[in-house]
Protein backbone atom coordinates (compact mmCIF):
# COMPACT_ATOMS: atom_id res chain seq x y z
CA UNK A 1 0.00 0.00 0.00
CA UNK A 2 1.32 3.54 -0.77
CA UNK A 3 1.55 6.69 1.58
CA UNK A 4 -1.19 8.47 3.23
CA UNK A 5 -1.80 12.11 4.47
CA UNK A 6 -4.59 11.81 7.89
CA UNK A 7 -6.33 14.69 7.99
CA UNK A 8 -9.76 15.98 10.49
CA UNK A 9 -11.96 17.62 7.66
CA UNK A 10 -15.46 19.20 9.24
CA UNK A 11 -14.66 16.70 12.18
CA UNK A 12 -14.21 13.37 9.67
CA UNK A 13 -10.81 12.01 9.92
CA UNK A 14 -9.84 10.73 6.54
CA UNK A 15 -6.29 9.24 5.23
CA UNK A 16 -5.88 11.25 1.65
CA UNK A 17 -3.43 9.26 -0.60
CA UNK A 18 0.40 10.85 -1.66
CA UNK A 19 -0.22 11.04 -5.17
CA UNK A 20 3.08 11.88 -7.34
CA UNK A 21 2.80 15.60 -9.11
CA UNK A 22 6.11 15.36 -10.58
CA UNK A 23 9.71 14.19 -9.85
CA UNK A 24 9.45 16.89 -7.02
CA UNK A 25 6.16 16.88 -4.99
CA UNK A 26 3.20 14.63 -4.10
CA UNK A 27 -0.22 15.84 -3.56
CA UNK A 28 -2.84 14.68 -1.44
CA UNK A 29 -5.99 13.01 -3.83
CA UNK A 30 -8.76 14.09 -2.23
CA UNK A 31 -12.05 12.64 -3.67
CA UNK A 32 -15.67 12.85 -2.65
CA UNK A 33 -17.39 10.74 -4.86
CA UNK A 34 -18.83 8.13 -3.13
CA UNK A 35 -18.39 9.42 0.22
CA UNK A 36 -22.01 10.96 0.87
CA UNK A 37 -20.89 11.41 4.95
CA UNK A 38 -18.02 13.74 4.27
CA UNK A 39 -20.07 15.36 1.35
CA UNK A 40 -22.93 16.33 3.63
CA UNK A 41 -20.57 17.42 6.84
CA UNK A 42 -18.18 19.44 3.93
CA UNK A 43 -21.36 21.37 2.50
CA UNK A 44 -22.85 22.23 5.89
CA UNK A 45 -19.87 23.66 7.16
CA UNK A 46 -19.06 25.72 4.09
CA UNK A 47 -22.18 26.91 4.25
CA UNK A 48 -22.09 28.57 7.97
CA UNK A 49 -19.02 30.31 6.50
CA UNK A 50 -20.26 32.01 2.94
CA UNK A 51 -22.33 35.37 2.47
CA UNK A 52 -25.63 34.65 0.77
CA UNK A 53 -25.75 33.83 -2.19
CA UNK A 54 -28.30 33.53 -4.89
CA UNK A 55 -27.03 30.43 -7.01
CA UNK A 56 -23.81 28.25 -7.14
CA UNK A 57 -21.47 27.74 -9.95
CA UNK A 58 -18.82 24.98 -10.27
CA UNK A 59 -16.94 23.16 -12.93
CA UNK A 60 -17.45 19.67 -14.41
CA UNK A 61 -15.45 17.77 -12.12
CA UNK A 62 -14.98 16.28 -8.22
CA UNK A 63 -16.53 19.14 -7.39
CA UNK A 64 -20.53 18.02 -8.55
CA UNK A 65 -21.32 16.43 -5.54
CA UNK A 66 -20.37 19.44 -3.10
CA UNK A 67 -21.74 22.00 -5.55
CA UNK A 68 -25.40 19.57 -5.30
CA UNK A 69 -25.23 18.97 -1.73
CA UNK A 70 -24.69 22.35 -0.67
CA UNK A 71 -27.82 23.62 -3.49
CA UNK A 72 -29.86 20.94 -1.43
CA UNK A 73 -28.87 21.89 1.59
CA UNK A 74 -29.20 25.79 1.03
CA UNK A 75 -32.54 25.19 -1.11
CA UNK A 76 -30.20 27.01 -3.97
CA UNK A 77 -29.95 26.29 -7.39
CA UNK A 78 -26.48 25.43 -9.08
CA UNK A 79 -24.57 25.54 -12.72
CA UNK A 80 -22.16 22.96 -13.76
CA UNK A 81 -19.56 24.31 -16.47
CA UNK A 82 -19.48 21.74 -18.72
CA UNK A 83 -16.04 20.25 -20.10
CA UNK A 84 -17.73 19.59 -23.57
CA UNK A 85 -20.48 20.63 -25.64
CA UNK A 86 -23.36 18.58 -25.60
CA UNK A 87 -26.50 18.66 -27.96
CA UNK A 88 -28.31 20.50 -25.74
CA UNK A 89 -26.36 23.43 -25.48
CA UNK A 90 -27.37 26.34 -27.53
CA UNK A 91 -25.11 28.76 -27.78
CA UNK A 92 -22.33 27.74 -25.79
CA UNK A 93 -19.15 29.96 -24.48
CA UNK A 94 -16.33 28.74 -23.85
CA UNK A 95 -12.75 29.81 -21.78
CA UNK A 96 -9.77 27.49 -21.21
CA UNK A 97 -8.75 25.86 -18.39
CA UNK A 98 -5.60 24.25 -16.37
CA UNK A 99 -5.54 22.41 -13.45
CA UNK A 100 -2.54 20.56 -12.13
CA UNK A 101 -4.73 17.57 -11.85
CA UNK A 102 -5.12 16.89 -15.18
CA UNK A 103 -2.47 16.26 -17.84
CA UNK A 104 -3.40 18.99 -20.56
CA UNK A 105 -5.61 21.99 -20.81
CA UNK A 106 -9.53 21.68 -21.10
CA UNK A 107 -12.14 24.07 -22.11
CA UNK A 108 -15.16 24.90 -19.87
CA UNK A 109 -18.43 26.21 -21.30
CA UNK A 110 -21.77 27.51 -20.70
CA UNK A 111 -24.82 27.85 -23.11
CA UNK A 112 -27.09 30.78 -23.43
CA UNK A 113 -29.67 28.75 -20.55
CA UNK A 114 -27.35 28.57 -17.68
CA UNK A 115 -26.15 32.14 -18.69
CA UNK A 116 -29.26 33.69 -17.66
CA UNK A 117 -29.71 31.65 -14.75
CA UNK A 118 -26.57 33.59 -13.76
CA UNK A 119 -27.45 36.89 -14.86
CA UNK A 120 -27.64 39.59 -12.29
CA UNK A 121 -27.30 36.51 -9.59
CA UNK A 122 -24.88 36.61 -6.57
CA UNK A 123 -22.92 33.82 -7.28
CA UNK A 124 -21.08 31.36 -5.27
CA UNK A 125 -18.08 29.62 -6.89
CA UNK A 126 -17.43 26.65 -5.29
CA UNK A 127 -14.34 23.90 -5.99
CA UNK A 128 -13.74 20.91 -4.24
CA UNK A 129 -9.89 21.94 -4.07
CA UNK A 130 -8.33 25.31 -4.60
CA UNK A 131 -4.53 24.66 -5.90
CA UNK A 132 -3.11 27.48 -8.49
CA UNK A 133 -6.66 28.97 -8.90
CA UNK A 134 -6.68 28.38 -12.58
CA UNK A 135 -10.37 26.40 -12.15
CA UNK A 136 -11.64 29.01 -10.45
CA UNK A 137 -10.49 32.02 -12.61
CA UNK A 138 -11.82 30.07 -15.49
CA UNK A 139 -15.22 29.70 -14.00
CA UNK A 140 -15.07 33.56 -12.73
CA UNK A 141 -14.38 34.62 -16.79
CA UNK A 142 -17.62 32.62 -17.73
CA UNK A 143 -19.92 34.12 -14.89
CA UNK A 144 -18.00 37.70 -16.04
CA UNK A 145 -19.60 37.10 -19.85
CA UNK A 146 -22.89 35.26 -18.06
CA UNK A 147 -22.67 39.22 -15.97
CA UNK A 148 -23.14 37.52 -12.80
CA UNK A 149 -21.09 38.68 -9.36
CA UNK A 150 -18.93 36.62 -6.83
CA UNK A 151 -20.66 36.50 -3.62
CA UNK A 152 -17.70 34.18 -2.46
CA UNK A 153 -15.01 31.42 -3.62
CA UNK A 154 -14.97 28.21 -1.71
CA UNK A 155 -13.29 25.06 -1.09
CA UNK A 156 -13.32 21.91 1.09
CA UNK A 157 -9.59 22.02 1.08
CA UNK A 158 -6.68 24.88 0.10
CA UNK A 159 -3.31 23.63 -1.09
CA UNK A 160 0.28 25.11 -1.01
CA UNK A 161 0.01 28.86 -1.01
CA UNK A 162 -3.74 29.02 -1.95
CA UNK A 163 -4.24 28.74 1.79
CA UNK A 164 -2.65 32.21 2.08
CA UNK A 165 -5.52 33.58 0.03
CA UNK A 166 -7.52 36.08 2.00
CA UNK A 167 -9.95 36.23 -1.01
CA UNK A 168 -11.37 32.51 -0.58
CA UNK A 169 -13.23 30.52 1.82
CA UNK A 170 -12.03 26.98 2.67
CA UNK A 171 -12.32 23.98 5.88
CA UNK A 172 -8.43 23.27 5.77
CA UNK A 173 -5.30 23.76 4.61
CA UNK A 174 -3.85 20.97 2.58
CA UNK A 175 0.18 21.04 1.91
CA UNK A 176 2.45 19.73 -0.75
CA UNK A 177 4.09 16.82 0.03
CA UNK A 178 7.96 17.05 -1.12
CA UNK A 179 8.97 13.56 -2.82
CA UNK A 180 12.10 11.51 -1.26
Amino acid sequence: MGKFYHMNIAGLERDLPLCPLNDKLYIAGFVMFSDVELTQAVAKELLSKVPEFDVILTAESKGIPLAYEMARQSGKNYVVARKGIKLYMVNPHEVDVRSITTARAQKLYLDDFDVARLKGKKVLVVDDVISTGESLASLEKLLEYAEGEVAARCAVLAEGAAAERKDIVFLEKLPLFPRD
